[in-house]
């Protein structure tokens, strides 16, 4: 009887991992996009200086296009701490390093619309 129950337990625990394991692979194969990640991350985070809507009178990165042309620099800035120049965003406290990463991996990924 004790066999029949630890043989249970190890079948179900192997169930268990391996649809852990599985789920795991399915988000790190998401591929970051412009529409369903970056333009929310810049709508919270860069609003309102660069989003001409909300009355910003910075470089506007309210489009594809525009943070498509300049994520090299938007990298290099939010990677920069607060006090060093060109730090952003400016008056902010720096974006957490998954939100970077982010913005990283967009740009890895080929920056998909």
């Amino acid at each position: 009887m004790k066999k029949s129950i630890l043989v249970f337990v190890m079948i179900i625990t192997v169930v268990i991992f391996s649809n852990c394991h599985s789920s795991r692979k399915a988000m790190a194969e998401t591929k970051v996009t412009y529409e369903n990640n970056m333009q929310t991350l810049v709508m919270n985070n860069c609003a309102p200086c660069h989003i001409p809507a909300k009355n910003g009178n910075k470089k506007a990165l309210d489009n594809y296009v525009a943070l498509k042309d300049n994520i090299d620099n938007i990298i290099h800035r939010i990677e920069l701490h607060p006090g060093e120049r060109g730090f952003m965003p400016f008056k902010r406290d720096r974006l957490s390093d998954s939100t970077i990463a982010v913005f990283k991996k967009w740009k890895e990924e080929g920056m998909l619309q």
